[in-house]
C-alpha cells in the first residue's frame, strides 16, 4: 500500500510558526516553486543509501541537462528541477520516492508537496556529495592512518582507495593517485574553497580527492568519470579512453595545466612543490672536433627549469642465454642501481645528442622529485626495456648523489612508485586478446604513514612490504625530502 504524504495537524500549528521559507538558490530553475515549509522526519525511512553514487556527472537523466540537479535519495537518479512539470517532480508521482537533494546547495526537499526537511540525520548524504576539511585537520591528516568502512562493513585506508576504470585508463588512475599523494598538491586541493568558481578541470580532481581522503564514504571505491572526461576535452583528444597512453606525459600536463589555472603572480603551489632547476653546458660536436683543444673549446650556458629527472636505462643486451624457465629467464635481466642513473645530472657526466654535447648540473632540488624511467624506445609503447632498477625506500641522498651545491646532506623518502607490467605496450586496437594485466598495464605502490605500502591497481587495494616494490617496473618515481 503507498504510503500517504503527512498532514500537518493542529498539535503542529505551532511548531510550524517557528519555520522560515527557503530563498530560491541562484542556480534554481524559474519553475522551481518556494517551499512551503521546513519538516524534520518526513519520508526520511525511504530513503537508500545503497542506492546512493555521487561519483558521475550532475546531469538530469532524462533531459541530459547539467542545471538545477536533484538526486533522488530513494533510487539514486538524477533529475533537473523541483517545480511543477520538471522531471523530480513527476519522478516523484509516478514513483512515489518522495525525497530529493540538490547538488549544488544540498538542501533538501519532499516532492511533490515540495517543503524542505532540516534533519541532522542526512548529514551523512551531505558530507559524501561535499567533503570539506578544515585546515588544522589536514595538516595532521598524514599523522592519523584512518580506516573507514563504507555501508557494507567492508573496510579502506583513507586515501588509498580504488578508483574504477573507464576503458583503458589505468594511466589516468595512477596519475590521480600520485597527485593525490603529493602532500602540498593534496592539502591545496582539499582546502580549496569557492570551487564553483574554479575552473572544471580544478574543481573535479578536487572532488575526487576530497573523497578518497573521506573516512566516512558510502563505497569503498571512487568512479572518477567526470575528472577522466575533463582531461580527455581539455586535453583534445590527446589522452583518451580507447588506448592506454604514457602516464608521465599525462603527468607532465597535468602539472602544467594545474598550474596555469591556479597560479598567482606566477607562481602555484604546483611549481613550488615540483619545480627545480638545472644549469646546461652545450658544446656542439662540430667545433669540439675541428679543435685540437678540446677543453678550450667554449661551453654555452643556460639555465632551465624541470619539473621531472628522465632517467636513461642501458641498453637491452642482444644475447641471453635462452631458456625455458621463467626464473632462468628473470635471472637473465639486467639490472642498475639508482644513483647510476641520477649520474646523468651531476655535473661531470657529458651526454651526445643531436650533433650537441650537453653537460647536466642540478642547482636548486624541489621538495619533490619526479623521476621517470625511460623504459619505452617508442612513442607508441611498443618496446618496453625491462631493466631492474634497484633503490632504496628511505634516506636517499639526492643531494649527494647529484652534487648539489649547499644541498650535499640533503635526503628523499620515496612516496609514490607508478609500475608497469607486461613485457610491451599493447592495445586494443591491434586486434589482440588482452590479458587482465594487459588491459589495465600501469598500477601504484602509495605510501601511507612513515612505512605502511599498499599497492592499488585500478579497485584494487592491497598492503605489501616495502621490499617487494623494487622487482616491478617502476616508471614515474615521486620522492619526498626530509
Amino acid at each position: 500500500m503507498p504510503r500517504k504524504r503527512p498532514v500537518p495537524d493542529e498539535t503542529g500549528s505551532e511548531a510550524l510558526k517557528h519555520l522560515k521559507i527557503d530563498d530560491t538558490s541562484s542556480d534554481s530553475d524559474p519553475s522551481d516553486t518556494e517551499p512551503t515549509e521546513h519538516v524534520t522526519d518526513a519520508f526520511l525511512d525511504t530513503i537508500c543509501r545503497n542506492s546512493l553514487d555521487f561519483d558521475f556527472e550532475e546531469q538530469c537523466s532524462v533531459s541530459l541537462s547539467t542545471t538545477n540537479i536533484y538526486a533522488c535519495l530513494v533510487c539514486g537518479k538524477y533529475f533537473q528541477g523541483r517545480g511543477q512539470q520538471t522531471h523530480a517532480y513527476f519522478h516523484s508521482i509516478n514513483d512515489e520516492h518522495h525525497v530529493f537533494i540538490n547538488l549544488k546547495t544540498l538542501h533538501v526537499y519532499v516532492l511533490p508537496d515540495n517543503y524542505e526537511v532540516m534533519d541532522k540525520s542526512l548529514n551523512d548524504i551531505k558530507d559524501v556529495i561535499q567533503p570539506t576539511y578544515l585546515t588544522r585537520d589536514v595538516m595532521r591528516i598524514d599523522d592519523i592512518i584512518g580506516h573507514g568502512h563504507d555501508l557494507m562493513g567492508r573496510p579502506y585506508t583513507v586515501g588509498c582507495v580504488g578508483l574504477n576504470r573507464v576503458k583503458h585508463t589505468s594511466y589516468i588512475n595512477v596519475i590521480i593517485q600520485t597527485l593525490a599523494h603529493i602532500r602540498p598538491i593534496r592539502n591545496f586541493l582539499l582546502t580549496l574553497s569557492n570551487l564553483d568558481k574554479r575552473p572544471p578541470l580544478v574543481r573535479k580532481l578536487s572532488m575526487v580527492v576530497r573523497r578518497m581522503w573521506h573516512a566516512r564514504r558510502f563505497k569503498a571505491h571512487i568512479s572518477p568519470h567526470e575528472c577522466v572526461q575533463e582531461i580527455v576535452v581539455l586535453s583534445k583528444g590527446r589522452f583518451g579512453l580507447d588506448k592506454e597512453a604514457d602516464p608521465f606525459e599525462l603527468l607532465v600536463w597535468m602539472l602544467n595545466t594545474l598550474h596555469g589555472m591556479v597560479r598567482k603572480k606566477k607562481t602555484s603551489v604546483v611549481y613550488e612543490t615540483v619545480r627545480g632547476e638545472m644549469q646546461v653546458a652545450t658544446w656542439k660536436v662540430q667545433d669540439m672536433l675541428q679543435d685540437d683543444m678540446v677543453e678550450d673549446v667554449e661551453a654555452t650556458i643556460s639555465t632551465m627549469p624541470f619539473l621531472a629527472l628522465s632517467l636513461e636505462l642501458p641498453p637491452t643486451p642482444l644475447f641471453t642465454h635462452p631458456s625455458t624457465d621463467d626464473e632462468d629467464e628473470r635471472a637473465n635481466i639486467p639490472q642498475v642501481a639508482l644513483g647510476t642513473l641520477l649520474q646523468r645530472y651531476d655535473g661531470t657526466t657529458t651526454v651526445e645528442t643531436n650533433g650537441l654535447v650537453q653537460q647536466y648540473t642540478v642547482t636548486n632540488l624541489p621538495a619533490y622529485i619526479v623521476c621517470h624511467v625511460k623504459r619505452f624506445t617508442k612513442h607508441n609503447m611498443s618496446e618496453k626495456n625491462l631493466t631492474v632498477v634497484n633503490f632504496p625506500v628511505r634516506n636517499v641522498p639526492f643531494g649527494d648523489l647529484l652534487h648539489v651545491h649547499g644541498s650535499t646532506s640533503v635526503t628523499y623518502d620515496l612516496v609514490v612508485n607508478v609500475c608497469h607490467v607486461g613485457h610491451q605496450g599493447k592495445s586494443a586496437v591491434d586486434g589482440a586478446v588482452l590479458t587482465e594485466f594487459e588491459e589495465s598495464p600501469f598500477f601504484a605502490y602509495v605510501r601511507q604513514g612513515e612505512n605502511l605500502w599498499f599497492r592499488v591497481h585500478d579497485l584494487q587495494v592491497e598492503p605489501v612490504m616495502p621490499q617487494m616494490l623494487f622487482l616491478s617496473d617502476s616508471y614515474i618515481q615521486v620522492w619526498q625530502r626530509n
